[in-house]
């Protein structure tokens, strides 16, 4: 990444050009390309924010810059970066590192990550976010509303990282703040533009983006990190829209969503991706009392089947699922083969459409309430849930509600995912670390079990409704 005015103007504070400039290191900075293909690892936000910021705190004390800084991570390892940008006056220090995310698609890639630190009269040391880092609006994230987005595990980091620096060159070690004190603010100076790339506004943190990393370091395609910001997602829904969770499986569902449910916030609509039995198992841990699934015929199918992840690649259609469903609801004999032999869950929808016979898209629908229904029973819940199928355009193809549950008292509030993710940073990444100890437990009762055909399954289904 190069910008001609990065290369000569230091960036301040507030995110403008600094009033003196003393010396500055490395004017041009360049991150390795990513690879598509590629399972490179790189460094998270936290991560280059620590390394700013005890580069920075090194500066300060010796007066002037190292050539590259050590920091420790959160899993126990250690990273070697080294500072692209740098600033130095006798009260305070600035540093920018350059991420680089390896080969994952992370929207900052390449964006400078910057520290800057400075003396204060009042003992201790203190961190705060400022121009390019969000600010928490909503509750349900597990930060102080009104405080920086920067969570637990990469705060922690970054503090430590700052004591190793002063334990390294201050005259007293971390006794320094006994009686003096450093305050360290993180800047991302681009933060402001890549936010709008990211949850962040759904998740109601304004003006920047989150300093995140649970690890310190980033894996490519990492499908824990994608889970984990779907649930993320319902966890700030259901704590700012209690009533009504809505679930898309992708944007353009999502937006008909918002047709259909004008009434509701923005914050009421997720979009989940593949992870449906994630979402329901937080609306379930979070006391959600209605959840809607809306999404198109492809992912749909996948859910009727049982399927409570429906990446393409790890669930494929079942179109024998799909004429049998046609023969239960005696469609035509040759739309019953004419299924058996779809290519994919839309070419199913276009055959029925063909026949002019839509009955089995709302056995589909129906079907696919059920799973949901099983689903959440299976994590000891009892939601109110409605499955709506909607076409490319928007059009409702098929709609179907299961009933209000009775009473029940407001569920204890539950760990969020920061929360919980702190306190065991080495295994942020294993799905129990995401979703919880219970969850492989589930996944292995989901969709087709042991050698049970689709209609012992669905008869199975039946009677346990």
């Amino acid at each position: 990444m190069g910008n001609d005015g990065m290369k000569t103007k230091p960036v301040s504070e507030d995110g403008s050009s600094a009033n003196r400039v003393t010396k500055i290191v490395n004017r041009t900075y360049e991150v390795p390309p990513r690879n598509r293909q590629g399972t490179r690892t790189g460094y998270t936000t936290g991560s280059n924010a620590a390394a700013a910021a005890k580069a920075a705190t090194l500066a300060l004390f010796r007066g002037e810059w190292p050539d590259s800084v050590t920091i420790s991570l959160p899993i126990g390892e250690t990273a070697e970066m080294t500072p692209v940008r740098a600033e130095l006056t006798q009260d305070w220090a600035f540093c920018c590192m350059a991420k680089d995310a390896g080969d994952d698609p992370d929207v900052t890639h390449g964006a400078l990550i910057c520290a800057r630190v400075h003396r204060s009269d009042r003992p201790g040391l203190r961190l705060d976010g400022g121009h390019g880092v969000g600010r928490v609006t909503l509750p349900g994230l597990g930060l102080d509303v009104g405080g920086p987005a920067i969570n637990p595990v990469p705060r922690q980091q970054i503090l430590d990282n700052v004591r190793e620096a002063l334990r390294e060159i201050a005259p007293d070690g971390e006794a320094y703040l006994q009686a003096h004190g450093l305050e360290v603010v993180i800047i991302v100076p681009e933060g402001e533009e890549l936010a709008q790339k990211t949850l962040n506004p759904r998740l109601g943190i304004v003006g920047g983006i989150s300093i995140l990393g649970t690890t310190g370091k980033v894996f490519p395609y990492s499908t824990a990190a994608w889970r984990a910001s779907v649930v993320q997602a319902v966890e700030v829904a259901a704590k700012n829209s209690t009533a009504k969770v809505v679930m898309a499986t992708g944007g353009r569902s999502e937006r008909f969503a918002m047709q259909i449910f004008p009434e509701l916030p923005e914050v009421a609509f997720v979009e989940l991706s593949v992870f449906t039995g994630d979402a329901l198992k937080t609306c379930v841990s979070h006391g959600v009392e209605a959840a809607v699934f809306v999404g198109m015929m492809g992912k749909m199918v996948k859910t009727a089947q049982g399927h409570m992840t429906t990446h393409v690649a790890g669930n494929q259609v079942d179109f024998e699922f799909l004429a049998q469903i046609c023969r239960e609801v005696e469609a035509p004999p040759e739309l019953v083969e004419a299924a058996s032999q779809a290519n994919t869950g839309r070419h199913f929808l276009e055959l029925c459409q063909d026949y002019g016979f839509m009955a089995p898209v709302q056995r589909l629908t129906d079907l696919a309430l059920q799973s949901c229904q099983s689903f959440v029973r299976e994590q000891g819940g009892d939601l109110e849930l409605e499955v709506i199928l909607v076409d490319f355009d928007g059009t409702v193809l098929a709609r179907t509600k299961g009933d209000k549950p009775a009473y029940r008292p407001a569920a204890a509030s539950p760990e969020t995912l920061v929360e919980r993710l702190s306190a065991d940073p080495a295994h942020s990444y294993d799905e129990e670390g995401v979703m919880g100890a219970s969850r492989q437990e589930s996944v292995g009762k989901q969709g087709r079990v042991g050698n049970r055909s689709w209609a012992e399954e669905m008869a199975r289904r039946k009677k346990k409704l």
